[in-house]
C-alpha cells in the first residue's frame, strides 16, 4: 500500500509568523459552525496543510543542513556548475553567514511550519469535542512541538510565539526555555495521541513519535541545556521498545526499508515517516538527482531513462530502440573518511548502499562512456583533444579540488564527476518519469531508539530491563552483518555505528556535535569555531523582528 496519506490544502493559506505577516489582520475561518470537520477523514483534510510544509522542507533543506555541513556529505562545484553562490561551500568549510541561503531557508521553512501549526489549531479550536478532534489536536501540537525543536537545535533560543493571530513581535527565548517549551508540550498531548502503529497512523505522530523526540532531546540535553539527562533518556526509549510495536530490521530487508515501495507494511522500524509521492509538485525527494552518478541513469532507470531494447549500450554513444538517457545532476559526494567506516566491514549490509568503484551492468559487464579526450580530462593538452574516447566508468572515492580550491570546484570533465562515492540508501525510483521519487524518509526508527538508550548508558545513565549498552548494540548489528558479536563497546565504537546506521537519515550533524566532532578538520574544512554549532539568525528575520538578537560570533 503505497502513500496512506493525500495531504489536502483547506482553509487559510498559512502565515509566515514573526514579524512577516500583518498584525492588524482579523482572521476570518472559513469553517463555520454547520461545517466544521466532524469526521476523521475530514479532520485529517483540515491538517494536511501541516504535513505538506514538514514534507517539503526535510528531505531538501533540513538534509543540507544536517548533512552538508557534516564529513557526510559535500555538495562540490563542477567548473562552476552547482557553485551556487557558495551556499554548499560554505556548508562543507563552516563560513556560512547571516545571509547564506540555506539558513535563511531552513528558517523561514520552520518558522512557517509553526505558523501553520498555530493557524490549525485556531481552526480546530471550535470544532465538535470528540476523540477525532482530541487526536487531531494532539498531531499538531506534536508537529508544532517538533519544529521548535529543529529550530531550538539549529539555531538556538528562538520566539515562542504559539497563538493565531500573533499578539506582534517576539523576542527570542532562551534555548533552555525552548527545550522545556517542547518537552512539556509533548508530555501534553502524549495521553491524546495514539497508540496503533499500523497504515492508519502511518507518516502521523503516535505516542511512539513523542517519547522518540523526547528521548533525542535528552540524549542532547548536555549540548542544548548545559545539564544531561541520560536517565530521563532512557525512560523515553522504554516506553517505545516495552511497547513491542517495532523490531529491528532484518539484514535481508535492511536496504529494502528504503525503497521507492517502502510503507507501512515493508518494515518494522519506522516510528515516524514522511510519505513522498512524485505526483505532488512539493515533494522535494529527489535524492538520486544529487547522489547518482551522472552517467547511471540508465542502469537506475533515472527519470524515465531506459536503455530500451539495446543491451549494454555505451553511454553518450548509443541511441534508438528506445534509449532514453536521462541524467541526474550528480554534484553530491561523501568524504573517503567517512566511507571508511563502512570499508570495515565488507560483510555489513551497509556498505551496499554506497557507489564507488567499477561499475557494472547487471550482466556484469563494465558500464562503458563515449566522450573526447578533453571531455575526459579537461587539463589533456594533446592536439587530439576532441578525438572520440570510450572509458570504463570507474568512481573515484577520493575528491580533488582541480579546477579551484577556493571555490571547491573539481572541475567540468569526466574524471570531476565521477569522484566521491554515491549514496544510494534511497534507492533511485525508476517507477517515476520526474526526479522525484516515491521513497518515505524515516525521521525516527527503531534501531535509533536502541542505540540511543545505549549512549545513554554509557554517558551515565542507569541500565534499566536488563539490557546493557553492549546488548542494545549488538541487537542491532545482528540484523546488519554476518560479522562476530561485540566483546565490548565505547562511545567512539558506538559513534562509527551511528555513522553506518543512519547516513543520510539527516542525524550526523547532531551526531558530530554531541561526540565533539563538529570542529574536526575534515575534508576541505579547518574551520575550528564553536559557536558554529548553531547557525545564524538570517538576516531577513532580524530585518522583519527588530527585536531577534544575533547569535554569539556572528
Amino acid at each position: 500500500m503505497k502513500k496512506t496519506l493525500k495531504y489536502i490544502m483547506a482553509a487559510l493559506l498559512p502565515l509566515t509568523i514573526w514579524g512577516c505577516h500583518k498584525l492588524d489582520v482579523t482572521p476570518k475561518s472559513l469553517y463555520t459552525e454547520d461545517v466544521f470537520p466532524q469526521t476523521e477523514e475530514q479532520f485529517q483534510a483540515l491538517i494536511g496543510p501541516v504535513y505538506t510544509s514538514l514534507r517539503g522542507h526535510y528531505a531538501l533543506t533540513y538534509f543540507f543542513m544536517q548533512e552538508c555541513s557534516t564529513d557526510e556529505a559535500v555538495l562540490l562545484a563542477f567548473g562552476g556548475n552547482w557553485y551556487d553562490g557558495a551556499s554548499y561551500e560554505m556548508l562543507h568549510r563552516h563560513t556560512w553567514t547571516p545571509d547564506h541561503n540555506w539558513t535563511t531557508t531552513a528558517w523561514n521553512d520552520v518558522t512557517g511550519l509553526v505558523g501553520t501549526c498555530n493557524q490549525t489549531l485556531y481552526l480546530l479550536q471550535n470544532a465538535p469535542e470528540g476523540e477525532a478532534k482530541s487526536s487531531s489536536l494532539a498531531e499538531v501540537r506534536a508537529i508544532r512541538a517538533y519544529a521548535y525543536w529543529e529550530l531550538m537545535d539549529l539555531y538556538g533560543g528562538v520566539p515562542l510565539d504559539t497563538i493565531y493571530p500573533s499578539p506582534g513581535l517576539q523576542p527570542r527565548a532562551s534555548r533552555t526555555e525552548v527545550f522545556n517549551f517542547v518537552a512539556s508540550e509533548l508530555k501534553a498531548v502524549i495521553p491524546d495521541l495514539k497508540t496503533e502503529v499500523d497504515a492508519t497512523t502511518y507518516g502521523k505522530p503516535t505516542k511512539y513519535f513523542a517519547y522518540a523526540l523526547l528521548a533525542k532531546m535528552y540524549l542532547n540535553a548536555e549540548v542544548y541545556t548545559g545539564s544531561g539527562k541520560y536517565n530521563e533518556c532512557i525512560a523515553a526509549c522504554d516506553s517505545i521498545i516495552q511497547s513491542g510495536k517495532y523490531a529491528v530490521q532484518p539484514r535481508s530487508t535492511y536496504l529494502k526499508m528504503f525503497y521507492p515501495d517502502n510503507g507501512p507494511t515493508t518494515q518494522s522500524e519506522f516510528i515516524f515517516a514522511i510519505p513522498y509521492d512524485p505526483s505532488t509538485s512539493d515533494g522535494y525527494m529527489f535524492y538520486g538527482r544529487y547522489d547518482l552518478n551522472r552517467n547511471l541513469g540508465m542502469k537506475y532507470g533515472y527519470s524515465g531513462a531506459t536503455v530500451g531494447s539495446n543491451v549494454d549500450p555505451v553511454v553518450n554513444q548509443t541511441t534508438g530502440n528506445g534509449l532514453v538517457n536521462s541524467k541526474p545532476s550528480g554534484p553530491r559526494a561523501t568524504l573517503s573518511s567517512f566511507l571508511n567506516y563502512f570499508l570495515e566491514d565488507t560483510d555489513d549490509i551497509r556498505l551496499k548502499q554506497w557507489l564507488y568503484g567499477p561499475q557494472y551492468w547487471d550482466d556484469g559487464n563494465p558500464i562503458m562512456v563515449a566522450t573526447t579526450k578533453q571531455g575526459y580530462d579537461q587539463f589533456y593538452s594533446g592536439s587530439d583533444g576532441s578525438a572520440a574516447y570510450v572509458y570504463a566508468l570507474n568512481i573515484d572515492t577520493a575528491i580533488q579540488l582541480r579546477q579551484n580550491v577556493s571555490l571547491l570546484d573539481c572541475g567540468n570533465d569526466e574524471i570531476a564527476w565521477n569522484q566521491g562515492a554515491r549514496n544510494i540508501k534511497f534507492y533511485p525510483d525508476n517507477s517515476s518519469s520526474t526526479r522525484n521519487q516515491n521513497n518515505d524518509v524515516p525521521v525516527y526508527r527503531y534501531s535509533d531508539i536502541l542505540l540511543t538508550k545505549a549512549e545513554a548508558i554509557l554517558r551515565g545513565g542507569t541500565a534499566t530491563e536488563g539490557e546493557t549498552a553492549l546488548s542494545l548494540v549488538n541487537e542491532v548489528r545482528s540484523n546488519r552483518t554476518t560479522a562476530a558479536a561485540w566483546t565490548s563497546v565505547s562511545l567512539e565504537k558506538l559513534y562509527e555505528e551511528r555513522c553506518r546506521e543512519f547516513a543520510w537519515e539527516c542525524q550526523h550533524r547532531d551526531d558530530m556535535i554531541r561526540f565533539g566532532k563538529f570542529e574536526d578538520t575534515y575534508g576541505f574544512k579547518t574551520n575550528k569555531d564553536t559557536y558554529r554549532e548553531i547557525f545564524p539568525i538570517p538576516t531577513a528575520a532580524r530585518t522583519a523582528n527588530s527585536k531577534l538578537e544575533q547569535n554569539p560570533g556572528y
